[in-house]
């Protein structure tokens, strides 16, 4: 048992490098799907085309697919056609461009290891490339082969070129190999930037190692808090009204936040060194307080100035 939540606490301690590792293992089982199933070089005049809309399409999807799924994001969106001050007043600017900023990050990891296993596969690459009509390009890659430059097209079908079998495949290797290492300097140049990025963003940090760790454990336990209170108290509120509509009986008083209450811990949150709040819910609770819990949900009291009457 000990160990077992040993592997659990790891578990949790891991979750966004586990959920990226995940990403990243299911976005290989699809492109190895497509490059043995879907994928068949058409060896004419469209392979350069037929061959990019593989490599880079299902890779935009897979980016489009990652802002649509990202909760942050639709933090971020939700309610700012009415409210433009949410994301272009001058100190949420900032913010914003930070969260967008995490939110690409999260939403590059499948489909830049699409494009990385892609190339190291080799086969989309190679259709595009045969139908690249460069004729250095073409002449370079055939070494003087004879009938290469006329079948260049016809290569990735076996069969379909006039070039003998040992000729062909020392073409097709050479053409793999650039894609092999295209892939393997997008996997060295995705590290590298991620490893700056990474020791960038920590130099900046306005707090130590020690803090920011226990920052993200509260965020964690806070947000897994809320979703399940939140769960309980839409239940509850549920039961009252259909338990009310069906008995014919008054519902008694049940206290919801009302809309103001929603948006402002809904708000992006910067953390400050000056006030040590850890989000919007944890400081709109300590700046209403504990007194005035009326002032408090009807989203009365002013962050900005916690020291106002209603706070």
């Amino acid at each position: 048992m000990e160990k077992f939540k040993a592997i659990l606490n790891l578990v949790q301690k891991q979750q966004t490098t586990l959920s990226f590792g995940f990403v990243a293992l299911f976005t290989v089982g699809g492109e190895h799907i497509f490059s043995s199933v879907v994928f068949g070089c058409p060896c004419s005049s469209w392979n350069f085309l037929y061959g990019c809309v593989f490599l880079l399409v299902p890779s935009l999807v897979l980016l489009l697919l990652g802002y649509l799924l990202s909760r942050k994001t639709w933090r971020l969106l939700t309610g700012c056609c009415m409210n433009t001050s949410k994301i272009f007043k001058m100190n949420n600017i900032c913010g914003t461009v930070k969260v967008l900023v995490q939110i690409t990050v999260n939403a590059l990891v499948a489909p830049l290891t699409w494009v990385a296993v892609a190339l190291l596969h080799g086969s989309y690459y190679e259709c595009a490339m045969t139908g690249f009509n460069n004729t250095a390009y073409i002449h370079k890659v055939c070494d003087g082969k004879s009938k290469c430059f006329q079948d260049f097209h016809k290569l990735p079908c076996d069969g379909k070129s006039s070039l003998s079998a040992s000729d062909r495949e020392d073409v097709l290797l050479a053409i793999r190999a650039q894609s092999q290492v295209l892939g393997w300097m997008l996997i060295a140049s995705i590290m590298a930037v991620a490893l700056a990025f990474t020791c960038v963003t920590r130099c900046c940090s306005p707090i130590s190692f020690l803090q920011f760790k226990f920052w993200m454990s509260y965020m964690h336990q806070e947000n897994e808090l809320f979703e399940s209170l939140a769960t309980e108290h839409a239940k509850n509120l549920a039961q009252q009204n259909v338990r009310s509509f069906f008995e014919s009986t008054e519902a008694p008083t049940m206290e919801t936040p009302d809309n103001k209450a929603w948006e402002k811990i809904s708000a992006l949150y910067k953390f400050s060194t000056k006030d040590y709040y850890y989000s919007t819910l944890h400081k709109y609770v300590e700046s209403c307080g504990e007194n005035h819990k009326k002032s408090r949900w009807s989203g009365e009291c002013d962050l900005k100035n916690p020291s106002s009457e209603l706070c």
